[in-house]
C-alpha cells in the first residue's frame, strides 16, 4: 500500500480526471460498437433469407433492423467523435510523439466510417426504390466497411500494446517508420479476430434476447421465432470459436506482454507450476486473498505443461507494472469474461442439442430466460475485455516506451473534472434519446402488427423508408410499383 501511495504521489494531478474522462467515454462507446460492426451483417443475412424464400416476415424484420441500425449509427457518431477529440486533447504527449507511427490506423477507421455512412444511406433509401436484388447487393459492402473500421481501431490499439515499425534517434524520437510493421504488430491478429468475433457474438445474443423476452411474454408467432432464431444461431455457432480465439489471445499476451499476463493471473513471483486463481485479490506482499486456487493450472494453460515458467509482476520495478489494485481489477475482468464465455458455450450446446434432436427450439422457459440474459452478459464481457486490455497495460500508454503520466495534457485538473461532469450529462441525454427512439419504434411496430393480426392480413413491410424520404401512398388500383423499382413484396422479391 505504501508503494502504491508513493507511485500516486509522483503523478500529475490532472492524470486521474483525464483517465476517468477517457474511461467513461470509452466504456459508453464500446456498448454501441457490437451493433455498428455486426448488425449490418445480421440484417443482410435476414434480408437474403427474405429474398431467397419469398418471406415477407423476414423482409419485415430486415427492414426494421435497418432502422435500428441507422439510429445506432447516429448515436455512435456522437460518442465516437468525442473519443477522437479526447485522444488529442487529453493525451497530446502520445500523439505528438508517436502519431506518425501508428496514426494510419485512425485514418483507416475514419475512411471506413464515412464509407459506412454512405452505404447506410443507400440501404435505407433503397427500400421500395430499387429492385430487390439490386438493393441487397448494393448493401453487401456495408459489413465489410464495418470490419474495416474495426481493423483501423485494433491496428492502433495493438500497436500501443506491442509497438514496432520504427527506430529511435539519439533524442529518443521515432524515425524510419515502417508502416506495414506498425499496422501488423505481433499481437494484431489475435486481438483483431478476438474482437470481431466478440462483436458478432454480442450483437447476435442481444438481438435474439429481445425476441426471447417477447417469447416469454407469450408472443409465439413466426415473427418472434424467426427474429430469435437467426441471430441466436449466428451467436451460438461463434461461441465455441470465440472461446478458442480468447485462449489464443491470452496466450499471445503471455508471450508478448508477460507483465500484463501476470496481472491477468495475479502472478507475483516468476515460477513454474503456477496455480490458477479464480477471482481472489492480490495483496501488497504478493499473497492472494479469497478466490479458488487450482494447483499448476496457470502454467498448463500458458504452455500446456506444469513446468511452463510464468513471469511474475516483481520481475520489473514497481513503477513499471500495474499496482496490486490494478492487477486485481484486470484479474477480475478477465475471470468474468472467461466465466461468461464458458456459460455461453453451455447455452449454445443446449440450443444445438435441441435442434439436432427435435429440429425445433428448446421448449423450456429457462432456455429463453438464459437467452434473454445472454445479451446483457455479452455486453459485460465486452467491457471486461477492454478493461483487461487497457488497465493491464498500465502504467504504459505505449508499452515499454511511454507512460500514461508522460502523455497526459497539462490542463488543470479542475477543468477536466468539470468536463467529465458535462460529458456525463450529455451522454445520459444522448443514450436516453436513443432508448426513447427505440421504444417508440417498438411501440409503433407492435401497434401495426396487432392491427394486421386483428384484420387477418399477412405481414408486410412498412409503407415508408425509416428515416428516409417519404413516399406518396400508392393508388389502390395500381398494378405495379412506382417507377423506381419493384415492390419488395411481389413476385419472389419478398
Amino acid at each position: 500500500m505504501l508503494s502504491t501511495a508513493a507511485l500516486l504521489s509522483d503523478t500529475p494531478p490532472q492524470l486521474l480526471p483525464a483517465r476517468q474522462l477517457m474511461a467513461f467515454t470509452l466504456a459508453s462507446h464500446i456498448l454501441l460498437v457490437p451493433f455498428g460492426v455486426a448488425l449490418p451483417f445480421i440484417t443482410l443475412l435476414m434480408h437474403h433469407r427474405a429474398l431467397r424464400r419469398n418471406d415477407a416476415v423476414a423482409l419485415q424484420l430486415a427492414r426494421r433492423w435497418s432502422a435500428v441500425m441507422a439510429v445506432q449509427f447516429a448515436i455512435g457518431v456522437v460518442t465516437g467523435t468525442v473519443l477522437s477529440f479526447e485522444l488529442g486533447l487529453l493525451w497530446p504527449g502520445m500523439l505528438g510523439r508517436w502519431g506518425d507511427v501508428f496514426g494510419l490506423g485512425f485514418g483507416i477507421e475514419a475512411w471506413a466510417f464515412f464509407l459506412e455512412a454512405v452505404l447506410i444511406a443507400i440501404y435505407l433509401y433503397g427500400w421500395r426504390r430499387l429492385k430487390p436484388w439490386t438493393h441487397f447487393w448494393l448493401a453487401v459492402p456495408l459489413p465489410l466497411a464495418a470490419l474495416m473500421g474495426a481493423f483501423g481501431i485494433i491496428a492502433a490499439n495493438s500497436w500501443m500494446n506491442t509497438p514496432q515499425g520504427f527506430r529511435l534517434d539519439t533524442q529518443g524520437n521515432p524515425v524510419d517508420v515502417d508502416v506495414r510493421q506498425a499496422v501488423f504488430t505481433p499481437i494484431f491478429g489475435a486481438e483483431y479476430w478476438h474482437f470481431v468475433v466478440a462483436m458478432f457474438l454480442t450483437a447476435g445474443y442481444v438481438v435474439a434476447g429481445v425476441y426471447a423476452v417477447g417469447w416469454l411474454r407469450g408472443r409465439r408467432d413466426r415473427y418472434h421465432r424467426l427474429g430469435f432464431t437467426l441471430p441466436f444461431t449466428v451467436a451460438a455457432i461463434l461461441t465455441p470459436v470465440q472461446f478458442m480465439l480468447g485462449d489464443s489471445a491470452a496466450r499471445a499476451v503471455f508471450h508478448k506482454q508477460p507483465i500484463k499476463f501476470a496481472a491477468m493471473e495475479i502472478v507475483w513471483e516468476t515460477d513454474t507450476h503456477v496455480p490458477e486463481y479464480l477471482f481472489g485479490r492480490l495483496n501488497g506482499d504478493g499473497t492472494v486473498s479469497g478466490g479458488i486456487k487450482i494447483p499448476q493450472l496457470d502454467s498448463i494453460l500458458a504452455g500446456f505443461k506444469p513446468s511452463t515458467q510464468v513471469t511474475g509482476l516483481t520481475t520489473v520495478p514497481a513503477a513499471d507494472r500495474p499496482t496490486t489494485v490494478q492487477a486485481t481489477i484486470v484479474h477480475w475482468a478477465f475471470d468474468i469474461m472467461a466465466t461468461i464465455g464458458s456459460l455461453l458455450i453451455l447455452l449454445a450446446l443446449w440450443y444445438a442439442w435441441s435442434w439436432l434432436r427435435h429440429r425445433d427450439l428448446p421448449r423450456s422457459r429457462w432456455f429463453f430466460r438464459c437467452a434473454a440474459v445472454a445479451g446483457v452478459a455479452c455486453l459485460v464481457t465486452v467491457e471486461c475485455g477492454w478493461i483487461t486490455t487497457e488497465v493491464g497495460r498500465q502504467p504504459w500508454i505505449v508499452y515499454n516506451h511511454m507512460k500514461v503520466a508522460e502523455a497526459v495534457t497539462d490542463t488543470r485538473a479542475g477543468s477536466l473534472w468539470a468536463m467529465l461532469g458535462i460529458v456525463i450529462v450529455v451522454y445520459v441525454a444522448v443514450f436516453g434519446s436513443f432508448l426513447a427512439i427505440i421504444l417508440k419504434m417498438r411501440t409503433r411496430w407492435r401497434i401495426a402488427d396487432e392491427g394486421l393480426a386483428a384484420s387477418g392480413a399477412a405481414p408486410a413491410p412498412e409503407t415508408d423508408t425509416p428515416y428516409g424520404p417519404r413516399s406518396e401512398p400508392e393508388p389502390a388500383s395500381a398494378g405495379r410499383t412506382r417507377a423506381g423499382g419493384s415492390d419488395p413484396t411481389s413476385g419472389g422479391a419478398s
